[in-house]
């Protein structure tokens, strides 16, 4: 269950599901259809997928360790940027929900010793 934040994301993401050959579900937050993100030369690479499974740094921290993954990720780096100079946060993008890394998460939580994680519910 692949659930991409940015463009880097979703090319990388869906080329990887469309070649796995397990079923994978892909799911799109359309309101990040407006959002505009720029793009690496590694990525514009025809070969290039991101790993399914693995989560991605966006933002190292060491007081504190922010997990979210599609939309939620712009606004725990928005929430990152405005603590700067109080609160150092690490953003993991976990881009896969399951399988989830929890090897990542574990690795970042010990060097930060808290967690906070930020999801999009139901109202």
């Amino acid at each position: 269950m692949l659930a991409p934040y940015d463009a880097e994301d979703c090319k990388a993401l869906l080329k990887a599901a469309v070649r796995d050959p397990n079923p994978v579900v892909f799911l799109e937050n359309e309101m990040m259809y407006s959002e505009t993100f720029e793009v690496s030369d590694e990525v514009l690479d025809v070969n290039y997928l991101a790993p399914i499974g693995k989560a991605k740094i966006m933002r190292e921290g060491k007081d504190v360790t922010i997990v979210a993954f599609s939309k939620m990720v712009k606004y725990s780096l928005e929430a990152a940027e405005l603590l700067k100079g109080e609160v150092s946060c690490e953003v993991i993008n976990l881009r896969s929900l399951r399988p989830l890394d929890r090897e990542a998460i574990i690795k970042s939580v010990k060097k930060t010793s808290r967690l906070v994680t930020v999801e999009e519910g139901w109202s």
